[in-house]
């Protein structure tokens, strides 16, 4: 989506304080849960709405574009640096919202999720898997397979949060802006052309609001607040992290429970870090933290860590 004013107040003293510290070659101070990792300054991505943590590179991230860019996927550095970028064939940008990285049978996958819809107009989406590359040289990638499903009950669902738990052969899907927001599940294998229908199995449970403060003094910040914009799986399968604009959400899934059932739950949850349209979220591959970052600019990274 668009560029809106969200945390514009703190935009200024984040970027200067970003660069001044990356330029300097020292590390951001320790804080409780977030900590500068990085700083993405490269035009070419500069509407990250997706992240996800390489399974094939270490100490690699995935990135991608919005909607009204090319069809690209970037690998870039924890500290934000372009490193290589892969024209994607067979799929086009609609409207890119999320990545997920998940092995299965041995192999490390990407699957990619077209699946905004700021307009609500969209019953029908699709899901691409690509296979992740083995070198990081500029190239091309196409989908191993994809994914065409659609909403049930014939309506619409504006989706930005998508995360891929491999293990279940599952995929997670979580509305942005119903109230509370929708869980749904989609079946991770290869459907041979057939169109999927999602399947919703749950809603969050306390996903903080606006105050009334906020709703008096900004009103369109107070819209926004809320609103799901990424989520992903932890590797242990344990925790879903759910990203809004206002928080970071942490949905611990005990044994014998399945994802509806987590977020059943109230969910551990933080105030977002100070990024500018906060959009991409991803576990660490190792599963200590997660990075998160925005939809701007040069944008900077952020490490996250949960209580534990």
């Amino acid at each position: 989506m668009s560029m809106r004013p969200l945390l514009a107040a703190c935009l200024a003293a984040c970027l200067a304080a970003a660069l001044a510290m990356l330029l300097a070659g020292c590390s951001a101070p320790s804080l409780p849960f977030a900590r500068l990792a990085g700083l993405v300054t490269n035009r070419q991505i500069s509407e990250i709405s997706g992240l996800a943590a390489s399974r094939a590179h270490a100490d690699v991230l995935w990135a991608h574009n919005d909607s009204g860019n090319p069809a690209r996927l970037y690998a870039i550095s924890r500290r934000g640096r372009l490193l290589a970028r892969f024209d994607v064939e067979g799929a086009k940008n609609v409207d890119w919202e999320d990545i997920s990285s998940f092995d299965l049978q041995g192999r490390h996958y990407l699957l990619l999720a077209d699946t905004g819809d700021n307009g609500g107009r969209r019953r029908d989406f699709v899901l691409y898997v690509f296979e992740e590359p083995a070198t990081l040289e500029n190239g091309r990638l196409r989908p191993v397979w994809s994914i065409h499903a659609r909403w049930p009950d014939g309506g619409a669902r504006d989706c930005e949060a998508v995360a891929v738990d491999a293990a279940h052969g599952q995929i997670l899907l979580i509305s942005k802006k119903r109230v509370p927001p929708e869980l749904f599940t989609l079946p991770l294998a290869d459907p041979h052309g057939a169109t999927l229908e999602a399947r919703r199995v749950g809603r969050l449970v306390g996903v903080p609001q606006a105050s009334a403060e906020m709703r008096s003094k900004d009103p369109e910040l107070a819209a926004l607040f809320s609103q799901v914009t990424a989520a992903d799986i932890s590797p242990d399968r344990s925790t879903l992290a759910v990203l809004t604009y206002g928080s970071v959400l942490f949905y611990r899934r005990a044994d014998g429970e399945d994802w509806a059932d987590a977020v059943s739950h109230p969910p551990e949850a933080h105030d977002v870090p100070p990024i500018p349209q906060a959009e991409a979220l991803t576990w660490s591959a190792g599963g200590a933290g997660l990075y998160a970052t925005g939809e701007f600019s040069p944008a900077p990274i952020f490490y996250l860590v949960p209580q534990q």
